[in-house]
């Protein structure tokens, strides 16, 4: 005969469940909430958060891809030369800029705005300033073919090619008589980025903003672009200007 020792307990049957510990009253079990897109089933349900609209990447930076530029200058076809001198590097031509076939050459420099790396965003940039300073009567007529390497370079909204592009564009349109006008039917292409950034300024309270001084500040490149357009333009710059981008004050009307 087997006696139980006291103060054990009976031995459960198999397959018996435990008692479910009774939650004190006043408690609510919070559920977990679910994440879903906008406009769905699953949206209207109880317990949804419904997740924001992705961002447009209107300032996001565009991947660069392989320019001609860099393609004929690895072949040999310009006639430059990389000069170290006492204030820095500059470019040595082989030729008299004069004497340069501009609807060949000029395009394909522009096309080098969107290099980033040396030596081809230092030949592009610095070709392209002593082709404009030695054109004169040779620009106007290639207007046409630079829109496009243009317009490239700025759509790729990186910082550092923009503030180039827009030193380009500033001695572009005092590089010869009615280059300025002859920008006037392009504003379309050209100007809808800088309306993007047009607003984009160092706000560094009473501190020092040093990209002033090195003329870096995409928001006030941009307004001096606009104004050298205006005043280069012609009467119809600045409704052309107006259009495509409404928050610009005329620099001759005020």
């Amino acid at each position: 005969m087997v006696v139980e020792k006291a103060g054990s307990s009976p031995s459960k049957p198999v397959g018996a469940r435990c008692p479910q510990q009774q939650e004190p009253l006043g408690h609510v079990k919070k559920s977990k909430q679910q994440v879903s897109d906008g406009f769905t089933v699953k949206a209207m349900m109880k317990n949804t958060v419904v997740r924001g609209p992705p961002l447009a990447g209107a300032f996001k930076e565009r991947p660069t891809k392989p320019t001609a530029f860099r393609k004929f200058y690895e072949r040999g076809d310009f006639p430059i030369a990389l000069e170290h001198d006492t204030k820095g590097n500059k470019i040595a031509w082989k030729v008299e800029i004069e004497k340069l076939d501009y609807h060949y050459y000029l395009p394909l420099f522009f096309d080098g705005l969107c290099e980033m790396t040396f030596p081809y965003e230092f030949f592009a940039r610095q070709g392209i300033h002593d082709m404009l300073e030695h054109g004169g009567n040779k620009i106007l007529p290639v207007i046409p073919q630079l829109i496009i390497p243009i317009k490239n370079a700025l759509s790729l909204r990186n910082r550092q090619v923009i503030c180039i592009t827009l030193k380009v564009l500033q001695h572009l349109v005092v590089s010869a008589d009615m280059v300025g006008e002859a920008l006037v039917p392009y504003y379309r292409q050209i100007l809808p980025v800088l309306n993007i950034f047009k607003n984009m300024n160092v706000n560094s309270g009473d501190g020092i903003d040093y990209s002033q001084q090195k003329r870096e500040n995409i928001g006030d490149l941009i307004q001096e672009t606009l104004e050298a357009f205006e005043r280069c333009g012609g009467e119809t710059a600045y409704i052309n200007i107006k259009y495509m981008i409404p928050t610009y004050q005329s620099c001759i009307l005020n």
